[in-house]
């Protein structure tokens, strides 16, 4: 018979108390959703942590590779050519890698986001010949996509080890 896995209960984090401005009410939501989905990641085990549960092959290091590559796209103008393969981690990428990339990835965003007063401007971009989206429209896709896989990430992080919590 499978043996269940032991449940942990971290406590949840309630969502944040931003600053009264619209920059700072969708910056704090992002981050508070950046923050949940790498600490859901960040200690689960090998080899579970790449082993799909569900039949689409989502797995969680997966998940949190296709955000890193999703915010250097959004925020660091760097062009994605195949969307599905940010999806797949190298064999020699580990959590601790995956997700150190990660919050690397979400530092360098943010020191973009700081040089941006007017949310209605667009994002500063490398490629003149590639439009630019507004810096309000990135934080609002950012937190919907990262919401979206926080989600798909508690779910399979509960599958894993029975970790539950944010």
């Amino acid at each position: 018979m499978p043996r269940t896995p032991r449940r942990t209960h971290r406590r949840d984090t309630p969502p944040p108390r931003t600053g009264g401005s619209e920059a700072e009410t969708l910056r704090g939501f992002l981050d508070y959703l950046r923050d949940s989905i790498a600490a859901k990641v960040d200690g689960a085990p090998e080899p579970q942590v790449r082993t799909a549960a569900v039949p689409s092959g989502t797995h969680l290091l997966g998940l949190l590779d296709h955000l890193t590559h999703v915010e250097r796209a959004v925020f660091l103008g760097e062009e994605v050519r195949d969307w599905p393969a940010t999806f797949r981690t190298a064999p020699e990428d580990d959590v601790t890698t995956v997700v150190a990339r990660y919050r690397e990835t979400v530092d360098r965003a943010n020191r973009v986001l700081d040089t941006c007063t007017d949310l209605g401007a667009p994002l500063p971009r490398s490629s003149p010949d590639r439009p630019a989206p507004s810096v309000r429209w990135a934080l609002t896709h950012m937190i919907e996509e990262t919401g979206r896989h926080a989600g798909h990430a508690d779910i399979l992080r509960e599958l894993i080890d029975g970790a539950t919590g944010r």
